[in-house]
């Protein structure tokens, strides 16, 4: 309903701002990143996001239409409303949750506060897909994770394996076997170092 707002800064924080709009005070949510993107002078604009519930209506600003999509993606899995895609925005931005949904990084979307492992998990499967498809992500490989794989790879480390080198060939196996256990892929990653 409302696309953008364009007006005066007359406050802001980390968390909101208010933009006058010929005489109109719009309060708008804004992520930490759309904060650290307003620009030094009074007149801004912001895209916007307009979300209607039963008890309130809340209006929610962008910096650019790129948060704004990840936003309303974010929004369309359930068990995230807009007040958790916010602060998913705020601790990571646009880009680096684009990648982490893309590649599978289940540990990047966990260190979101709260956000756990049934949400990760949750987020990845829905929206991996339409992330790489809407934002062109071709030159990212999909990873498929393994917890064990972590397990491995810190198990090769102390056996004195380079980590770098040990990580390319972890990756293959898993994605070989997916479902490979640690010894398997401590086993099999011998075999090829």
């Amino acid at each position: 309903m409302i696309a953008f707002v364009k007006g005066r800064l007359v406050e802001k924080s980390p968390t909101d701002v208010v933009i006058d709009c010929n005489g109109i005070g719009y309060h708008i949510h804004i992520s930490l990143h759309t904060y650290s993107q307003l620009p030094t002078s009074e007149n801004i604009i912001l895209h916007t996001y307009f979300q209607v519930k039963e008890d309130s209506q809340t209006l929610y600003g962008f910096a650019d239409k790129v948060e704004k999509e990840i936003f309303k993606l974010l929004i369309s899995v359930s068990g995230i409303g807009g007040n958790t895609a916010r602060n998913m925005l705020s601790h990571t931005n646009p880009k680096e949750l684009m990648n982490a949904i893309a590649s599978n990084d289940l540990k990047t979307i966990q260190s979101i506060k709260g956000i756990g492992i049934k949400t990760a998990q949750r987020l990845i499967i829905e929206l991996q897909e339409k992330v790489i498809k809407l934002f062109n992500i071709e030159d990212l490989t999909v990873t498929y994770h393994n917890t064990n794989s972590e397990e491995a790879l810190s198990a090769l480390e102390v056996l004195g394996f380079v980590r770098k080198s040990s990580e390319k060939i972890v990756k293959k196996i898993v994605e070989q076997i997916p479902d490979a256990s640690v010894e398997m892929i401590i086993k099999q990653a011998l075999k090829n170092l």
